[in-house]
């Protein structure tokens, strides 16, 4: 039986303020955001493992991808891959950078948008989940083994060559073992490519530094260029990694800016307000950088009632004073 102090109400009202309190203080910083790219990227290394692959379907996807890029003249996996393999050391650089850079610089390169550019970090990154959604779709759809599995194209298999100098095997870019948790036939798209243009985009639009911008324009080209010459890509496929990063862009800017806002609360309010009433000529990003700054202010004590009573009389006589 509940005591006459703990009225049902109260405890409601005292439950949802401590929930409140817990949600503020969890979820609203960037580790929420980086969870969320966790799961993102944790599903779609499992996703697209998950459901049965017709080897012989991704065997021919591949070929007849290999095929088109030779009658276009479209095939320069063959030369790089060709020149990796006779220089060992360059062989094994690629391979670290083809397990590593994928897996360091998108989530480096989300929480320094979240922390820097918050008014774009919401874009950003529902245009990187549906751009990877897509991604996987293609994955099921059209299941694609890569150039290093098809025998008789003259291409090796870099990472398999160079795997006593790493954690990898004969499987990709995932430690030795756990080659079966990953689908082996998700060559197309690229989203090796499709990840790296992302952040590329992103570091040469909004880096401050020069050299910074340099890198951040270099780093989805040479993953191309790494992607080709270890065998894990086809030309085609880096090129529909970019489209795929396109058509997410596309639709992310047709979703309702609710949808792809970090802010929440007041501040989102006077946000949603300055971009409503904004004048004409003014950017929508100074608006919101404004809006930024008015939200940041600390609230001020409220004036008690009689105090602007004073405050009126006053002005009044100050009025009647000067005329």
């Amino acid at each position: 039986m509940l005591s006459p102090f703990a009225r049902p109400d109260r405890l409601s009202a005292g439950m949802r303020a401590v929930l409140g309190a817990i949600q503020r203080k969890l979820f609203s910083t960037w580790w929420r955001e980086l969870i969320l790219v966790g799961i993102l990227y944790g599903a779609y290394e499992i996703s697209r493992g998950l459901g049965d692959v017709d080897v012989s379907t991704a065997l021919s996807n591949g070929r007849e991808i290999l095929h088109l890029e030779r009658v276009w003249h479209l095939d320069p996996e063959g030369l790089l891959n060709g020149a990796l393999h006779h220089a060992t050391f360059v062989a094994v650089l690629a391979s670290y950078f083809y397990s590593l850079m994928h897996y360091l610089v998108t989530p480096v390169v989300l929480v320094w948008m979240y922390r820097s550019h918050r008014a774009e970090y919401g874009f950003a990154r529902t245009a990187l989940a549906l751009s990877t959604a897509i991604g996987l779709i293609g994955y099921l759809f059209l299941p694609t083994a890569p150039p290093r599995m098809l025998g008789g194209s003259g291409l090796r298999d870099i990472l398999a060559d160079t795997q006593h100098w790493g954690w990898w095997g004969d499987e990709g870019s995932v430690p030795k073992g756990l080659g079966g948790l990953t689908n082996q036939f998700a060559a197309m798209p690229s989203l090796h490519v499709g990840w790296a243009v992302w952040c590329g985009v992103l570091i040469a639009i909004y880096a401050e530094h020069r050299w910074v911008r340099i890198l951040g324009a270099s780093y989805p080209i040479l993953t191309t260029l790494v992607v080709m010459a270890t065998g894990n890509h086809y030309l085609l496929d880096a090129i529909a990694g970019v489209v795929v990063m396109g058509l997410g862009a596309l639709l992310t800017a047709a979703l309702p800016t609710r949808f792809v806002s970090v802010l929440r609360g007041p501040a989102a309010t006077v946000i949603d307000g300055l971009d409503r009433h904004r004048p004409a000529g003014v950017p929508e990003r100074s608006a919101s950088v404004s809006a930024r700054r008015i939200a940041d202010m600390p609230d001020w004590p409220a004036v008690p009632d009689d105090a602007r009573g004073v405050e009126a009389d006053g002005d009044r006589q100050f009025c009647r004073t000067r005329r």
